[in-house]
C-alpha cells in the first residue's frame, strides 16, 4: 500500500464520511479506503449541533481510516457546507486624483478591504472576484491599466462564526489537524461540472439529506451560492404524517416516490402498503411526495439571480442522493423551463476503486470525491519509502509535521479554500509587522517633514535674518577699501 496519501472529510446530515486516496500522475486517483459514521445524532442541516458525538464520530472515521490504511493520518482535508452559507455582493472602489497605473499591489489593497468587512456573528469564509470597473469599462484582470477610478466587486460567502468554531473545536478534540477548510459546494462545482457549463452558465443543485445547495456559474465565476434548509428528509417526514416510523417512511419514499406524475399515469385503484393493515392511495401519496418536493424546487429557482436566469447555456446539473428520485428531471423542467438538465451521477477525474460505495455512482460521494481531488498534501504519517509518494513518481517521502495539529506545509491560496485558524493567525501577524512597518515608514517620514519645516523656521525666522544682515553689513564696512 502507498505510503503518502491524501484523506478528506465530509460532514453530512445523514452521514460523516472519511476517505482516502492516492493521485496519479494523469490526475487519476486510486481510492485506498473509505468509511462512514452515522451523523443523524450530531449534525442538522449540515452543521454541527453536538460538539462531543461529531467529534468521537470524526475520531471513529480516523481510526477507521488507520485500520484500513495501517499508516497513521496527520492531517485531514475537511468539507464546509451546510445551512446558512449564503453569498453577498460587495463592490469596493478606491478614487485616484490623477490617472494612475493599477498593480497587483493595487488589486491587492482592494482585496484586503474587502476581506475585512464585518458582517454581524458572520465568517467570511471566501471571497470571489466578479469582476472590475476601470473608469467605465468593465474587466477581469485590471493590472496595468491607467484609471481615475477603480471599482471591485466581489462575491463574499458568509457562514456563521459560530458554526466554524464548533467545527473547528470538533477537529481538536479528534486530535487531528486540518489541513485544509475547502467549501464543499466549490469542490463539489470544480469535480462534476464541465467547463462548457461553467463557461456558458448553469446552476448546481446538490440535492442532500436535510439541505438543497444552489450554485450559480457564469463565464467561468460562481456568480451566487445558497443552502436551503430542505431535503430528502423532509419528504420522508411528510411521509411518516401517515403514522409510521421515519425509518418505514424512507423506505416506501425509495420504492414508490416519483418527482413528477403526469395526471394520465395516476392509476386511482392503486394503493401501497404502509403496514399489515393500511394502505394509503396512490393519489395521496404522490400528492404528499410531489407537495415537498415542489417547494424545494420552487425554493431553488428562487435562487437563481434574474441577470442570469436566461444565461444558462448549460442548464441545470442535479447530483446528491435526492437526484435518484425517478423523473427528477422532469420535475425540474416542469417549475423551471429550462429544458436542459443533466444528472452528475458520478465526478469527472477518473476514480478507481474495487469499493461498492464509490462504484455505485449514485451522486453521494460526489462531494468527498471532490475534496479529495482539491487535496495536495500528503495526509500520511510515519517515514514514507521511495515507492510511496503522493503523485506516484517514485521520489522519497519525509518525516511526518512535529506538531500533529500544524499542516505540514502553509496552504496555498486556492479557489474556495476556508482559512484554518492557524492561517488567520498567521495572517493576522502579517498584518501586525505591515502595519507596524507602515508606521514606522510614516513616523520617519514625518520626522523628516518636521526637521525639513524646523530648518525651513529657523532660516525664515526675522531675528536670524536681522543677525545675518547686521553680519554682511559689518563685514561690509570693515573690508578695506581698495
Amino acid at each position: 500500500m502507498a505510503n503518502e496519501f491524501i484523506v478528506a472529510i465530509e460532514l453530512g446530515s445523514s452521514k460523516i464520511r472519511g476517505i482516502a486516496g492516492r493521485k496519479n500522475l494523469d490526475g487519476s486517483i486510486n481510492i485506498l479506503a473509505v468509511v462512514t459514521e452515522d451523523s443523524t445524532q450530531c449534525i442538522r442541516k449540515g452543521v454541527v449541533y453536538n460538539i462531543a458525538k461529531t467529534g468521537q464520530c470524526i475520531t471513529n472515521i480516523i481510526n477507521k481510516l488507520k485500520a484500513q490504511l495501517k499508516r497513521e493520518i496527520t492531517q485531514v482535508y475537511v468539507g464546509v457546507g451546510g445551512q446558512s452559507i449564503r453569498s453577498v455582493r460587495n463592490v469596493i472602489v478606491k478614487d485616484y486624483p490623477e490617472e494612475t497605473m493599477i498593480t497587483s499591489e493595487i488589486i491587492n489593497e482592494l482585496m484586503d478591504a474587502n476581506r475585512s468587512m464585518s458582517y454581524p456573528e458572520q465568517e467570511i469564509l471566501d471571497a470571489v472576484v466578479q469582476e472590475y470597473k476601470v473608469d467605465k469599462q468593465y474587466q477581469i484582470d485590471p493590472v496595468g491599466i491607467k484609471a481615475l477610478r477603480l471599482e471591485g466587486n466581489f462575491l463574499n460567502i458568509l457562514w456563521r462564526k459560530q458554526f466554524y468554531d464548533d467545527l473547528n473545536t470538533c477537529f481538536v478534540k479528534a486530535g487531528i489537524a486540518i489541513a485544509e477548510f475547502d467549501l464543499a459546494p466549490i469542490a463539489l462545482a470544480d469535480s462534476v461540472l464541465t467547463d462548457a457549463e461553467k463557461r456558458g452558465g448553469c446552476v448546481l443543485v446538490d440535492l442532500g439529506a436535510d439541505t438543497t445547495t444552489v450554485s450559480v456559474y457564469y463565464k467561468n465565476i460562481l456568480r451566487h451560492l445558497a443552502v436551503i434548509p430542505l431535503g430528502g428528509n423532509n419528504i420522508t417526514r411528510d411521509i411518516a404524517s401517515l403514522q409510521m416510523e421515519e425509518s418505514d417512511a424512507e423506505k416506501m419514499k425509495l420504492q414508490y416516490g416519483s418527482a413528477y406524475t403526469d395526471n394520465s399515469d395516476i392509476d386511482g385503484s392503486l394503493s401501497y402498503p404502509i403496514d399489515g393493515d393500511r394502505n394509503v392511495e396512490s393519489r395521496k401519496f404522490i400528492e404528499i411526495v410531489e407537495a415537498r418536493l415542489d417547494e424545494i424546487i420552487e425554493n431553488v429557482w428562487y435562487q437563481v439571480p434574474s441577470d442570469y436566469s436566461d444565461k444558462l447555456l448549460g442548464g441545470i446539473v442535479l447530483t446528491g442522493g435526492g437526484s435518484n428520485m425517478p423523473n427528477i428531471k422532469e420535475a425540474f423542467r416542469n417549475h423551471t423551463h429550462v429544458e436542459k438538465i443533466r444528472i452528475a451521477k458520478f465526478v469527472t477525474p477518473t476514480i478507481t476503486s474495487n469499493n461498492k460505495l464509490i462504484n455505485v455512482h449514485d451522486g453521494s460521494m460526489n462531494t468527498v470525491l471532490g475534496l479529495l481531488v482539491k487535496g495536495d498534501m500528503n495526509c500520511g504519517g510515519g517515514t514514507l519509502n521511495s515507492t510511496g509518494d503522493l503523485f506516484g513518481n517514485g521520489q522519497g517521502g519525509h518525516e511526518p509535521a512535529d506538531d500533529p495539529l500544524r499542516p505540514q506545509r502553509p496552504v496555498t491560496d486556492k479557489a474556495g479554500v476556508v482559512p484554518t485558524p492557524a492561517d488567520k493567525q498567521r495572517k493576522e501577524e502579517e498584518m501586525r509587522r505591515k502595519h507596524e512597518e507602515d508606521l514606522r515608514i510614516q513616523r520617519e517620514k514625518e520626522e523628516e517633514e518636521a526637521r525639513k519645516i524646523e530648518e525651513e523656521r529657523k532660516k525664515n525666522n526675522p531675528l536670524r535674518k536681522l543677525g545675518r544682515s547686521f553680519k554682511d553689513f559689518w563685514i561690509k564696512i570693515t573690508e578695506p577699501e581698495e
